[in-house]
């Protein structure tokens, strides 16, 4: 396990990052909070000996995309409108409202694939080995995403 200090530390550089790729991912504030809950609790208890920042990095966001799997297929899960979704973050400006909205609204291997690559800065061979995909796919992901974007954001 962890001590305690380390974990502090961890959880104040990372705990928004988590937070963030399980709301981008799952749509709902409160699902993402106990996602990030659950990570958090999973790295406590760890008894994994990370090499760098890197590797405690790229194990958060493995097992935050594990735990938003699962809450996925949740039973008890509900989507939460899009609106209300789009307030947790904070934007500088409407533009970036309006990219952040047409992001929430791609399906959820595009929506987490772009975020892992624009908002988390992870290289598409990073987002292949989190995601278990061939990094052709995250390729072919981030390339659909982008068109989506595209037409979606020209529309308006």
């Amino acid at each position: 396990m962890l001590e305690d200090p380390q974990f502090t530390q961890y959880a104040k550089e990372y705990m928004d990052m988590v937070f963030r790729v399980a709301f981008s991912y799952l749509k709902s504030q409160a699902d993402a909070d106990d996602v990030t809950q659950t990570v958090f609790l999973k790295l406590y208890r760890s008894r994994t000996v990370f090499e760098s920042q890197e590797h405690v990095k790229h194990w958060l966001l493995r097992v935050t995309i594990n735990a938003c799997k699962k809450a996925a297929l949740s039973p008890w899960r509900r989507m939460e409108p899009i609106d209300t979704c789009a307030q947790a973050f904070v934007m500088p400006d409407m533009e970036h409202t309006e990219l952040l909205d047409a992001v929430l609204r791609l399906k959820p291997k595009y929506r987490t694939t772009i975020y892992l690559y624009y908002y988390e800065g992870c290289s598409t061979q990073e987002i292949a080995r989190l995601l278990g995909v061939p990094q052709n796919t995250v390729l072919t992901h981030l390339r659909r995403a982008r068109q989506a974007l595209k037409e979606d954001l020209t529309e308006v």
